[in-house]
């Protein structure tokens, strides 16, 4: 990584309005403005000349605070993954693995996390692995929201107790928020939203069967910024620069000293 506190070095790289304009940000005269009106940073320090020159394989940028990629052969893809299908690029066992979904990339994906087999939802496949690493990494702690439903009527009694927390064999756990979505059949069934940050094995799932409503199907519909929206079973796209630019930007906000280690291959849900 390049010196926080300045941009590369001046006699050298590129010009800045040139790298904006090369990711995609914006034209490089529209970029020439932005630089000008002090809306980009590089290394965390806002740059108003023109002239400045910049390393794109080591220096940060951001721009309204928004930072932005600009290596070009790294990718992100959002997959709605279907249930049946394991969290793995091979499969020992022989199963449905996410190889369906990446072997007509040009490049090599990996997934950052993993859900279980039987758990469909958001799944983040990328070749950065940085960011992988960071996002991935039990104490950075991203957010995810998971929808469940369960068996039996769960009450207001238990969505606190959810989100006060319950004690598990490995430990106390709590859903930084919670809420009942509806009731089903009669009673027999409840749709929940739970919102934490918890990467540990199955988490939902054991914390569901804690209170007694045991799941029946789960999905998680959000990973930090990135949200499955409209995203059918089984398709896969890439993320905008929007979301990709809300996406580095949790990351590089990390604390340094939570990057060490390695990251949690622990199921999510």
């Amino acid at each position: 990584m390049a010196d926080a506190s300045a941009p590369g070095d001046a006699a050298e790289g590129v010009r800045l309005q040139k790298v904006l304009a090369a990711a995609g940000v914006a034209s490089r005269r529209v970029s020439e403005q932005l630089i000008v009106e002090g809306r980009v940073e590089v290394n965390g320090s806002i740059v108003t000349e023109l002239g400045t020159r910049i390393d794109p394989a080591t220096d940060l940028v951001a721009v309204d605070g928004v930072a932005v990629q600009l290596d070009p052969a790294k990718r992100y893809y959002m997959l709605n993954k279907p249930r049946g299908v394991v969290s793995s690029m091979r499969d020992e066992q022989g199963r449905p693995d996410l190889r369906r979904f990446t072997d007509d990339l040009e490049e090599r994906v990996f997934n950052v996390g993993r859900l279980d087999a039987e758990t469909s939802g958001l799944l983040l496949l990328t070749n950065d692995g940085e960011l992988a690493h960071v996002l991935a990494h039990p104490s950075f702690g991203v957010e995810k929201t998971y929808i469940a439903k369960v068996r039996g009527r769960v009450t207001p009694q238990v969505v606190q107790q959810l989100k006060q927390g319950i004690e598990l064999d490995d430990g106390l756990i709590r859903a930084d928020r919670a809420r009942i979505l509806q009731h089903q059949g009669d009673d027999r069934h409840s749709m929940v939203e739970l919102t934490l940050h918890s990467g540990r094995n199955r988490i939902v799932r054991r914390m569901l069967d804690a209170v007694g409503h045991p799941v029946v199907e789960l999905v998680r519909r959000s990973f930090g910024p990135l949200n499955l929206g409209t995203l059918r079973s089984g398709a896969m796209r890439e993320l905008t620069k929007v979301e990709l630019g809300q996406l580095l930007t949790i990351s590089r906000a990390a604390d340094p000293a939570r990057e060490g280690g390695t990251g949690s291959n622990e199921g999510d849900s």
